[in-house]
């Protein structure tokens, strides 16, 4: 019996651009916007697909790129519950035993909100399930590229803690019968 051929996917995640939240050292919020871009606007190959997350910097991001935008929900950000838009600062002087615990154990959440597993579980979910060949760029957020190297490169889930993804940072993977990392 002869193999199937198995057509190449190439993954772009692309994260999104500075926000005021970021730059200020607060936690993100949905209705976070980007900071004027002060870099000239990418072109994108005209087959690739644009993807983006739900979430306002992302659309924002991805808007930046392309007027043809489809939204993947499974790219969405960690919800971060209660926590979401304070100030790193001061939930480290009011609750330093709850952001230690949650920053160290990534199946403890802020209050109201979700474990960074669960991120690796949805964004898991998502890159084996994703059966569409060509090129594809999806804006996305900080703990979703970090979901998406622990399953790529099936690491501990505490490794996520040792990435740093800065705005509109690249992370590109392929994927011909298994994700890889694509290092350029």
């Amino acid at each position: 019996m002869k193999n199937a051929l198995v057509k190449a996917v190439r993954l772009t995640l692309l994260c999104h651009a500075l926000t005021q939240a970021q730059k200020n050292g607060r936690l993100a919020h949905p209705e976070d916007g980007v900071l004027p871009l002060a870099v000239e606007r990418w072109a994108i190959a005209a087959d690739t697909q644009l993807l983006a997350a739900p979430e306002r910097r992302a659309a924002q991001t991805a808007a930046w790129l392309s007027s043809q935008v489809q939204i993947e929900p499974a790219l969405a950000d960690c919800d971060l519950g209660h926590w979401q838009g304070l100030p790193l600062k001061q939930l480290q002087a009011e609750q330093p035993q709850a952001v230690a615990q949650w920053l160290e154990d990534p199946f403890s959440a802020p209050p109201g909100g979700e474990p960074f597993a669960h991120v690796c579980e949805r964004v898991g979910a998502w890159l084996m399930a994703f059966d569409r060949p060509g090129e594809w760029l999806a804006v996305t957020h900080p703990w979703v590229i970090r979901a998406a190297l622990v399953t790529v490169l099936e690491c501990p889930l505490a490794v996520a803690q040792r990435i740093d993804v800065l705005p509109l940072s690249r992370v590109e993977l392929s994927f011909t019968g298994q994700w890889r990392l694509r290092v350029g």
